[in-house]
């Protein structure tokens, strides 16, 4: 497996577009990354994610209350670019440009504060890796994220809870996870990883702000 209070204004679409995944076909259905979009993916599916370990106590809160609300085997991150290039079609001119565009964005410290709910549905908001997801969604305009499911610029966040649909669950879950922020954590590299018949690996990680080797 792959182990390595809302505001107002011009936010308040993108928080939109997160509360629709909850509303997902994939709710209650903890696959991994499969399930920040319509189900479980065909193996060969890829993402670009940046790992955020210094979140993991926010899954490890909710899965005190429930297991069955943490997408098991997958560790708190923000997915940048999912889902990317198939596996079948993936080049290495794909595999360059995205340790490329790693090595020209700064390693980023972050500041995790705000809860997103909505039914079935919790998450944290990371609004300091936006400008690193636009960038990789500028770099393959072709690649709707989330296959369009949520709008054109879904915002970044890491996924706590799937499957909540007891409210009661919810409303402890976004206390416990309250009660840990604001949190501050460091992105420090990309992952491409991929789905296999053994789960999510990664294929490669690339640092961030790190220029690549000649």
């Amino acid at each position: 497996m792959w182990i390595t209070s809302h505001r107002a204004g011009r936010d308040r679409l993108d928080h939109a577009q997160l509360a629709a995944l909850a509303t997902s076909e994939c709710n209650g259905r903890s696959s991994g990354l499969a399930c920040d979009d319509d189900g479980v993916p065909e193996p060969g599916t890829t993402a670009v994610v940046s790992v955020l370990p210094d979140a993991a106590p926010l899954l490890d809160a909710a899965w005190r209350i429930d297991p069955a609300l943490v997408r098991r085997g997958v560790p708190a991150h923000v997915s940048l670019l999912y889902p990317f290039v198939p596996e079948s079609a993936l080049t290495g001119q794909d595999e360059k440009g995205v340790r490329s565009l790693a090595a020209s964005s700064p390693a980023a410290d972050l500041l995790l504060a705000e809860v997103v709910t909505a039914p079935g549905f919790v998450a944290v908001t990371v609004p300091g890796l936006q400008p690193i997801v636009d960038a990789f969604r500028a770099q393959w305009p072709g690649l709707r994220p989330y296959r369009g499911r949520f709008g054109a610029r879904p915002a970044a966040h890491v996924t706590v809870a799937m499957g909540a649909d007891d409210p009661t669950a919810a409303a402890h879950v976004r206390a416990a996870i309250g009660s840990l922020l604001p949190l501050r954590t460091r992105a420090a590299a990309v992952q491409l990883v991929v789905l296999t018949e053994e789960g999510w690996q990664s294929r490669f990680t690339a640092p961030l702000g790190v220029p690549d080797g000649p």
